[in-house]
């Protein structure tokens, strides 16, 4: 015991690695001589006391930590509140002797600076400054490069991966990357947080690119699902699976359902047999896909290819967590591998950031060097692999952005799952408009939805085409110009505003005609991305551009559509509905008192 408690104490030694001393008072002693204080002079004896106190402090902190964790899952709310503010008083106890110190560190180092000739502009030393930012109500910007470092052994070990709280470059970690990259796995992962980590990238490309650079090896296979976002297709195509690059055979799987993924696979297996002999096989999918919003069924995809241990990377972008969170299911057989999402739509929300994130069990994202963890060697690590080396990294004040989005998506993503309701709803009352939409209960993927989705709400995001009615080039061309204001014309998806564009000229055309074809769009294909405006203004001027632009070539067009009146009444309904399922799944009141909750936290149980 006494063994454990010295090697915990250890930590807070300049000579971690290389002390000789046995007991508290020996570590004490040795840090005054490691930095040539005497420890008979009255400042040495003050400075000794004061090391002995952070030593067992150390001690101390780590005990309570232990019995946190042996006693949380028995505590009643009550206890946890108290267990809470005593925990956060005791860190403002910390601070303040940090914040206290500061003066005489001041002092200090003033004392040192001799200002004479021209040079007079010695910078202040940043720790003066800092230790208030620990009382930010909000995760504070971090605007630096690089960072102050204690002594040789402790930026040795950061180095190694061993220090985790002491930051080298921003490149690397960074604090407010590091709030965000917690955030994230707590909503994605839930109960399961403790054993998932996050790498947090520049934009939803690197994080990808990230992750297929980490997981794929020369020669593999990659069965992809259909419907992926553009550009994910054009990098695999045009890089992954060049023979002179990573030479990656891509098979696509045109399906949605467990039985047709589990029939693919083995027809993948067949016809790659010799090349598997020596190279692995894995997964991407796209779940809800782009452009069409589609669901795949995750969890049967994911309990198929781990029975035979092909890794699962999972693009769950649309789903955003409030609608999806595949990393917490109850069988673990049925969670991906591996989950990214590109931040620069929903999560943030604002348009105004790109940014991407990938998150994996802890094993598979980092480990200290030469470590191996479930026979998975630490070189091998998301971290050390690629995040490391590649600098794709997320700066400060995007992680920044990012945060501020997620506090309102929630509430963003109930207000876009109505207007998605109604919008594809009103759509599909013509005769002559395709709508490839799941909120449609007709649809073939409906039932996927109903089943994967929180309380089966559609993701913002769908498809009409309108090759029903047999426009010519010119008139479509201009009904859809005019769609603006009310519709956005840009790419990107994810903003507060309705954003509507043709993906067969936009996020789709580096495929060649027959691929577009393949992932059914068409010339007339629209891809709306749904806001959270008044519904019924951007129906209203849906119409009118068509009594412009449609009905003189196509006299009675937009008499095809439901009346004004049942658009009323539709969008009444759906928000009634939609609004009682969300609030009604809150947690009671007496549960929410006694903190011992009746529903099930955790997905499929």
């Amino acid at each position: 015991m006494q063994d454990k408690q010295l090697e915990q104490a250890k930590v807070l030694s300049p000579k971690r690695n290389s002390t000789q001393a046995n007991s508290i008072p020996e570590l004490a002693a040795e840090q005054l001589q490691h930095f040539g204080i005497d420890k008979s002079s009255e400042y040495g004896q003050s400075l000794y006391d004061a090391a002995m106190h952070l030593y067992q402090a150390q001690l101390d902190i780590s005990n309570l930590w232990q019995v946190t964790n042996r006693t949380l899952a028995t505590l009643d709310r009550k206890d946890k509140i108290a267990y809470f503010n005593a925990k956060k008083f005791l860190s403002f106890q910390i601070a303040k002797v940090l914040d206290t110190l500061q003066n005489p560190f001041r002092a200090t180092y003033q004392s040192l600076q001799q200002q004479t000739g021209s040079q007079v502009s010695k910078s202040h030393y940043p720790l003066f400054d800092n230790v208030t930012a620990l009382f930010s109500a909000t995760p504070v910007v971090v605007r630096t490069a690089t960072y102050v470092y204690a002594c040789t052994e402790w930026v040795d070990d950061a180095f190694q991966g061993k220090e985790a709280t002491h930051q080298i470059y921003s490149r690397l970690l960074n604090p407010t990357n590091i709030s965000l990259a917690n955030a994230i796995v707590e909503l994605e992962a839930g109960p399961f947080a403790a054993d998932y980590l996050a790498w947090n990238f520049n934009s939803g490309m690197a994080a990808i690119d990230a992750m297929l650079s980490n997981v794929l090896g020369h020669g593999d296979v990659l069965i992809v699902s259909r419907n992926v976002y553009g550009g994910v297709y054009q990098l695999l195509h045009d890089f992954f699976a060049r023979e002179n690059r990573l030479d990656i055979q891509i098979e696509w799987f045109d399906g949605y359902e467990e039985a047709e993924f589990a029939r693919f696979m083995q027809e993948v297996k067949l016809k790659h047999q010799k090349r598997l002999q020596n190279k692995q096989l894995h997964v991407y999918i796209e779940s809800p896909c782009n452009p069409h919003g589609y669901v795949l069924d995750v969890p049967g995809i994911c309990r198929v290819a781990h029975k035979d241990g092909h890794v699962v990377m999972l693009d769950s972008t649309l789903a955003t967590p409030v609608l999806n969170q595949p990393l917490q299911r109850s069988d673990k057989r049925e969670r991906p591998d591996y989950v990214v999402h590109s931040y620069t739509k929903d999560i943030c929300g604002s348009g105004a950031t790109t940014a991407g994130v990938v998150i994996a069990e802890t094993w598979r994202m980092f480990q200290a060097k030469g470590q191996c963890e479930k026979g998975y060697d630490w070189s091998k690590t998301m971290f050390w692999d690629v995040y490391y080396i590649k600098g794709a990294f997320l700066d400060s004040e995007k992680a920044f952005d990012v945060l501020t989005g997620m506090k309102t998506l929630e509430q963003r993503i109930l207000s876009k799952s109505i207007n998605t309701q109604v919008l594809s709803e009103f759509l599909f009352s013509h005769p002559a408009m395709n709508v490839h939409c799941h909120s449609i209960n007709s649809h073939p993927n409906a039932n996927i939805r109903k089943k994967l989705m929180r309380h089966g709400w559609p993701c913002a995001l769908f498809t009409v085409d309108m090759e029903k009615a047999g426009l010519e080039r010119d008139t479509f061309v201009r009904f859809f110009d005019a769609l603006e204001p009310a519709f956005s014309h840009q790419v990107s998806i994810g903003q507060n505003n309705t954003i509507i564009l043709c993906p067969a000229l936009t996020s789709h055309s580096e495929m060649g005609q027959a691929e577009q074809r393949d992932a059914g769009i068409y010339l007339t294909t629209m891809r709306i991305a749904v806001g959270t405006e008044n519904i019924k203004e951007l129906i209203a001027h849906f119409i009118n551009v068509v009594r412009l632009h449609i009905d003189p070539v196509l006299p009675g067009f937009s008499d095809g559509f439901m009346s004004p009146e049942q658009v009323d009444e539709l969008y009444l309904e759906t928000a009634n509905r939609m609004c009682q399922q969300h609030y009604h799944s809150v947690a009671s009141t007496r549960e929410l008192l006694d903190g011992r909750f009746t529903s099930d936290h955790v997905v499929g149980a």
